[in-house]
């Protein structure tokens, strides 16, 4: 549970916390609160999200496409130029993990992009924060995902673009979890 990590950079005047949510998330939020299977309370989501002190709430589907996009490039470049074939997304930190650990010989297939939370807590952290002014290391990125796994995937050590040790993603919650903090 990182509920109080949460709370602590909210309540950090130092840091600049931004967050992220899936989009599955509009939808599975209302779920918490009784609303009827599938409402979609985006609106409530950001406007809960922005009273409780974030300073920026955006959708991870801005980097899904960013995603789509390098894979796509990825898929090209290995086509044209005798690269492994097939091209197997890297989006999901579960299969990822079962790959590398049950299937090492295809891990050479597995794209080199970084997952829709990942490649977003790039950007912040080093796009977004230069052209904001902020250093990343008082850039404090929190996402919420439907899958635990993605708790695992901010932990590891390939996942820090700004450099220095500085990871993508601070902390990463589930829809409940979300829930928990309204």
């Amino acid at each position: 549970d990182s509920t109080e990590r949460v709370w602590a950079a909210i309540n950090d005047p130092t840091k600049h916390v931004v967050i992220q949510t899936a989009p599955s998330v509009r939808a599975g939020l209302g779920e918490m609160f009784q609303l009827p299977i599938g409402t979609n309370v985006e609106g409530k989501m950001v406007a809960a999200l922005r009273r409780m002190g974030f300073d920026a709430v955006f959708d991870t589907d801005f980097a899904a496409d960013l995603t789509i996009m390098e894979e796509g490039n990825e898929f090209l470049h290995r086509l044209q130029n005798g690269g492994t074939l097939p091209l197997i997304t890297s989006c999901c930190p579960g299969w990822v993990k079962y790959c590398e650990i049950f299937f090492p010989d295809f891990i050479p297939n597995l794209s080199t992009c970084k997952s829709p939370q990942q490649m977003f807590g790039a950007m912040v952290k080093t796009y977004y924060a230069q052209k904001m002014g902020w250093d990343p290391k008082d850039v404090f990125v929190v996402s919420v995902m439907p899958c635990t796994a993605k708790k695992f995937e901010i932990t590891r050590e390939d996942q820090c673009a700004a450099g220095e040790g500085i990871p993508d993603v601070d902390v990463a919650i589930t829809t409940r979890g979300l829930s928990s903090i309204i």
